[in-house]
């Protein structure tokens, strides 16, 4: 069939057009539509916590939902290995912490690789761990801890809920030789019922969930792994102020993209957490979960990137020594 010339012209034209208005209408500034955060860990958790208490702030400064999808399983590592396949656009971001991003790379054989299949967006925070007990452990205070375990080997049992805590009881055992037996959770909140209940004699737990049940003197606590003493709990000492400075231990969060994603939308993506990092209402949250905000310059992508490269080289050697893979 024959088009008349003027007819023909017109379809020509159209279609000439029709590319350039599809890349145009493609080509749309980021973000356009809500951005996913895999949280990689059950709902409830201290990474699960922390992650929305950031997702409105961040929301009103990208204009777009983020919308907190929880992934568990396998101490964050499925959650964590669906961010790696995810497309490269900044719709699909990770909260990670030391455990998810460092600590997992040590212990398992993973079908991503933890610091170069990634894009650092944003370093956040830091929470420590504190060493707990059931309110009926005969030991007063560490050194007397470490004289019963010692004088009653295997006796004892402790939780594990994630890697970082393995590592943790695992390095405990090695510095003070002691031997007691590993229970593992699947999260901090059924550990924590148990060790309340006595079913367990000893826990590891974030001060998220370790400062209500010590605050009724339901529970013991011993040490704590941060560097300087609990603002809520001061009377609680750190392993290093006990003799142990090599439990001295930060779990930070953060955000993480898969890699290849563009610097522009790393770079939106930091300024929404640096702002939301500075929200007075998320500063007071975060302080009272004994979630340390990290200062500015330490927000960057580059200062994630050289943390996750520092906490490598110090805990995958430890992690080798130990003889502690995955259990």
């Amino acid at each position: 069939m024959k088009l008349p010339r003027r007819k023909f012209l017109q379809f020509a034209g159209a279609a000439a057009i029709a590319p350039a208005f599809s890349r145009g209408a493609t080509a749309q500034p980021y973000p356009s539509r809500p951005i996913t955060m895999v949280v990689p860990f059950a709902p409830g958790g201290g990474s699960d916590v922390a992650a929305r208490i950031v997702a409105e702030p961040m929301r009103k400064c990208l204009g777009q939902p983020v919308i907190i999808e929880n992934v568990g399983g396998a101490e964050g590592s499925i959650g964590v290995g669906r961010v790696a396949r995810a497309t490269p656009d900044g719709y699909t971001i990770s909260h990670g912490i030391t455990d998810t991003h460092v600590l997992n790379g040590g212990f398992y054989s993973l079908p991503y690789d933890v610091l170069n299949d990634f894009a650092p967006i944003a370093a956040q925070g830091a929470v420590p761990y504190v060493m707990l007990a059931r309110q009926t452990m005969p030991a007063r205070n560490l050194p007397e801890l470490i004289a019963w375990l010692k004088a009653n080997p295997n006796k004892a049992s402790a939780g594990v809920q994630n890697s970082g805590v393995r590592l943790l009881i695992s390095l405990f055992r090695q510095q003070t030789g002691t031997q007691f037996a590993l229970v593992p959770y699947r999260g901090g909140g059924p550990a924590m019922q148990d060790l309340l209940a006595g079913q367990i004699d000893l826990l590891m737990a974030a001060p998220t969930i370790s400062l209500p049940p010590l605050g009724a003197g339901s529970i013991k606590a011993y040490a704590v792994t941060s560097d300087v003493r609990l603002t809520a709990a001061s009377e609680i000492p750190t392993f290093a102020e006990m003799g142990l400075p090599a439990l001295s231990y930060s779990n930070w969060v953060g955000l993480f993209a898969p890699k290849g994603t563009p610097k522009d939308i790393i770079g939106k993506l930091n300024a929404a957490s640096v702002e939301a990092m500075a929200d007075p209402a998320v500063r007071s949250r975060f302080a009272a979960l004994e979630l340390e905000i990290f200062p500015r310059e330490k927000q960057t992508p580059e200062a994630l990137a050289a943390l996750q490269k520092s906490n490598a080289e110090r805990w995958w050697p430890v992690i080798k020594e130990l003889g502690i893979g995955a259990e």
